[in-house]
């Protein structure tokens, strides 16, 4: 049974898609090559900063245009709801097949719509999802920079291009750092997800109820509310499976944001206009751009990466880089929600106990010192594809991020 018709997703997202900006051939090729080597570049600069050790070996990242981040979104989609899809096949008896195949090309239509208006935001992000490779082994990801956005930005917001390029892989790099040095962390996410989904209510009574939320949410968001579609169709139980989901994310992007503006002033020299004029950047757009962000959780993301980056900040200016590295030994080192928003809650929790030796789970006690520091692992990137950098010129807009984490805004 088949949820989304895929295909149709992806011609309506290739086709809806505004082209990127307007450059030569030699222009497209030299920044293909400038942000494939400055990825590699930036990875040594987080490694250092962060100290997070992974045993992968620095790689280039993957450089795709507007169509080509649709493709392999939809590949991401693809995984991310296998496990509801299976789910669905076996009820699918209960469903005609005529109507099973309308509302395939229906969510198929509107998904690849939402992936157009989100492909001329998205700078990059780093895909925890992939199909599995030729042997059937499932990577551990992929980062991937859309060229076409950055070459826009950095135009829109006349910046130096070298320095932006470098800035926007700081970010990005990061979560490459995090997922290859944090072994549980891709695992803890990707069951999250699963348990998400799996929540779901699927029987007709209850999607319809769900379905009429939706519309209270659209409408909502036309009003300039609050309302958005992630809000309005999750269940209870999905509420508090998506609260740890938010929190892990949240810390995820905040790290990146911190990192990238951290490291920033040591080696991209204009990092402070670089960012002062990307945070106004952020909140411009037209009316309309802004009701499609509120209605798609967009403007939720933009307070993960503040409330994220203030809570790293909070902890590193308190117990050091090795005392918030701590957050990194297991799941339930992570913060939560509350955590995050009072910092020091997780300190006491946290970074200033230490584990009982030979307790597991690690169990805290008062302690004096910082700890060990985390423990890293041995995850290896899937050797990344060559893209193209597409051509055209751009909208603007804030970030669009899949269900998978590290999603950079442009």
């Amino acid at each position: 049974m088949q949820v989304i018709d895929w295909d149709l997703a992806v011609a309506t997202g290739t086709r809806l898609v505004r082209p990127g900006p307007q450059v030569s051939r030699e222009e497209a090729r030299q920044a293909v090559a400038q942000l494939r080597r400055l990825s590699r570049e930036a990875e040594g600069h987080v490694r250092e900063f962060t100290r997070i050790d992974t045993e992968t070996a620095p790689q280039p990242a993957t450089i795709v245009d507007r169509p080509g981040w649709i493709k392999a979104n939809v590949d991401g989609f693809r995984v991310v709801l296998e496990p509801l899809t299976d789910r669905l096949a076996a009820r699918g008896a209960q469903t005609p097949a005529i109507v099973t195949s309308m509302g395939a090309r229906v969510t198929g239509v509107e998904v690849g719509a939402v992936l157009a208006f989100l492909a001329s935001r998205v700078l990059g992000q780093y895909e925890l999802f992939l199909p599995p490779d030729p042997r059937g082994e499932a990577p551990t990801g992929r980062l991937t920079l859309v060229a076409p956005n950055i070459v826009h930005t950095e135009q829109e917001l006349d910046v130096n291009p070298d320095d932006f390029r470098l800035w926007v892989c700081l970010h990005e790099e990061t979560h490459r750092v995090q997922f290859t040095g944090v072994p549980w962390l891709r695992e803890y996410v990707r069951s999250q997800t699963t348990q998400f989904l799996l929540a779901s209510d699927i029987d007709l009574s209850t999607l319809l109820e769900r379905f009429r939320s939706a519309a209270d949410a659209v409408a909502d968001a036309v009003r300039g509310g609050e309302g958005n579609l992630i809000d309005a169709i999750q269940t209870p139980e999905q509420r508090a499976i998506l609260d740890r989901l938010t929190a892990v994310m949240t810390l995820v992007e905040g790290h990146g944001d911190y990192v990238m503006d951290a490291v920033g002033p040591s080696v991209v020299p204009s990092v402070a206009e670089i960012r002062g004029k990307f945070h106004h950047r952020r909140e411009g757009g037209s009316r309309f751009d802004r009701t499609i962000r509120r209605l798609l959780g967009i403007d939720l993301k933009m307070k993960q990466y503040a409330q994220g980056s203030a809570f790293v900040r909070a902890v590193v200016d308190r117990v050091g880089m090795d005392g918030f590295n701590k957050v990194w030994t297991s799941p339930e080192t992570l913060p939560t929600t509350d955590e995050i928003a009072h910092p020091e809650r997780w300190v006491a929790r946290v970074a200033e106990m230490k584990a009982v030796p030979g307790a597991g789970g690690g169990t805290p006690l008062p302690a004096g010192g910082d700890g060990a520091a985390p423990k890293t692992g041995d995850t290896g990137d899937a050797a990344p594809k060559a893209g193209d950098t597409g051509d055209g010129a751009p909208d603007t807009g804030d970030t669009g991020d899949t269900p998978k984490p590290g999603g950079a805004e442009g």
